[in-house]
């Protein structure tokens, strides 16, 4: 069994993986930007029923500062480096994400390749795969790369695009250490603790009764625990040196087609959740007052499906559907009481 680096174990793919690391039998060592942050991911691993809690440990790094990562790549055998920046909102300044995101990754790579490290997987997202084309028929594949020079690219779009274009960068530099990259689109799933992503809060937004109607987007999902998965096999399987593989579960799905899957799946708990459906310019108009919308309002009618082949052909990938992501991320948070159950 190895020895695995976990970067930002308090994150919602890391501590996953850590769960899974741990069940197959390895040890694992993992960052934390605080000493503090440590409650939580043992919080995490104990609500997951992690087994063999005694072989994680735990090491302070913070991906905007150099220190500490000689320390947390001593020793180990491979590196999962899901850590990033992901923010609640857009800052106004976008070198707040891409710095981090890019530095950090190099910071973690040269730390890993002075370890002696066999290979590193790297959390991107389909952020850096599948923006800045005009062609809706398209279905983006690890070909396919976002086009940074296309209006209208967010600040985090860019920090991933950039990031991971840093890291391949480094290891066609520098070399010394193998890299496979793992590209997830919406990541629903089983939550371990309060702290929500986007994709999530749309399930919590829809189980609590915040929208009246479902508006008309369309979005690609993944299990978190397939996400997990994936990286495990992109760590282990000898084909996966220098590839990128998309992490996703299917179809676009709806909005609505949630709502529905969670009123089918859940019963009475899913009595808050819309059944109704508003066209864009319902949404368009409340936009202008209601930021939250805002930020979603570029997106409406827009479908953008993306391609498993290679991650399934490659790695022998099975992931859940997207119903099962959707439905065991609210039942999670309805079992946490994060959403609670008219």
């Amino acid at each position: 069994m190895a020895t695995v680096l976990v970067t930002g174990g308090s994150g919602f793919v890391a501590a996953h993986a850590i769960v899974q690391l741990l069940t197959a039998g390895h040890s694992v060592r993992t960052t934390v930007r605080s000493p503090d942050r440590r409650i939580a991911v043992e919080r995490m691993l104990a609500i997951a029923g992690a087994p063999h809690q005694e072989r994680v440990t735990y090491l302070t790094a913070d991906l905007r500062a150099g220190s500490g990562w000689a320390e947390a790549a001593h020793g180990a055998d491979y590196v999962l480096h899901v850590a990033s920046p992901f923010p609640s909102v857009q800052p106004k300044d976008e070198k707040e994400l891409i710095g981090p995101a890019r530095d950090g990754a190099g910071r973690v790579l040269r730390a890993a390749r002075d370890a002696g490290v066999r290979r590193v997987v790297l959390t991107s997202s389909f952020a850096a795969v599948g923006y800045g084309h005009p062609d809706k028929q398209h279905v983006f594949d690890e070909n396919d790369w976002t086009d940074l020079s296309a209006r209208g690219i967010s600040p985090y779009v860019k920090s991933k695009t950039i990031a991971e274009r840093a890291a391949w960068d480094f290891v066609e530099r520098e070399g010394g250490i193998e890299l496979a990259v793992v590209n997830p689109v919406g990541i629903l799933g089983p939550v371990l603790g309060p702290h929500l992503s986007s994709s999530i809060r749309i399930v919590s937004t829809l189980l609590s009764g915040q929208l009246p109607a479902a508006p008309p987007m369309w979005m690609n999902i993944v299990d978190v625990r397939d996400v997990a998965d994936l990286h495990l096999r992109a760590m282990i399987d000898p084909q996966a040196a220098g590839q990128r593989f998309l992490a996703v579960a299917g179809q676009p799905i709806s909005f609505h087609e949630i709502a529905l899957a969670l009123r089918d799946a859940l019963g009475s708990a899913a009595s808050k959740v819309t059944t109704r459906t508003a066209p864009a310019w319902v949404f368009k108009a409340l936009a202008v007052v209601v930021p939250p919308v805002r930020e979603i309002s570029s997106q409406l009618n827009i479908i953008r499906a993306a391609s498993n082949e290679k991650a399934r052909r490659m790695l022998g990938w099975e992931p859940r559907s997207n119903e099962e992501a959707a439905v065991s991320c609210a039942e999670s948070l309805l079992r946490l009481g994060i959403v609670r159950a008219r």
